[in-house]
């Protein structure tokens, strides 16, 4: 298993409604153009359903663990990701837990994780700006 995290000026609340709620994904994740049947408002636990990559690759995923305001988990393919929002004085950490099969972790430390590294810094800039505009 390996981390991603950014460290985000926002409150926790403004962070995990980016993080939980899929028809935000494409805010900071913008290679994700829609996502069906996860959950609506926020993700729920054991639905499945699909995020839409590039517009046009569906990828099926399945949440199987859900903590509210604080973290989820979906399984796609073969890799298990945790998302989390941890609060911290002044803001909090935004993060996820990778997990994956060994013969496929250690490429998706290499090449996965710096991506998902700048999503997750880019979540946090987009919440602390939402959280000081008030919106």
């Amino acid at each position: 298993m390996f981390t991603c995290e950014a460290r985000s000026d926002a409150g926790p609340q403004e962070a995990w409604a980016l993080l939980a709620r899929p028809e935000r994904w494409h805010e900071w994740a913008p290679h994700v153009r829609g996502a069906w049947g996860l959950g609506e408002p926020e993700v729920e636990e054991g639905r499945r359903g699909y995020a839409r990559l590039f517009g046009v690759l569906p990828v099926p995923a399945r949440i199987t663990e859900v903590t509210p305001g604080s973290s989820w988990t979906w399984q796609v393919g073969p890799a298990l990701m945790a998302h989390r929002v941890q609060p911290l004085p002044g803001g909090c950490l935004v993060a996820v837990d990778i997990e994956a099969p060994g013969p496929l972790e250690a490429p998706l430390r290499a090449f996965y994780a710096p991506l998902v590294e700048r999503l997750l810094d880019r979540l946090a800039v987009r919440a602390a700006s939402r959280s000081e505009s008030g919106s």
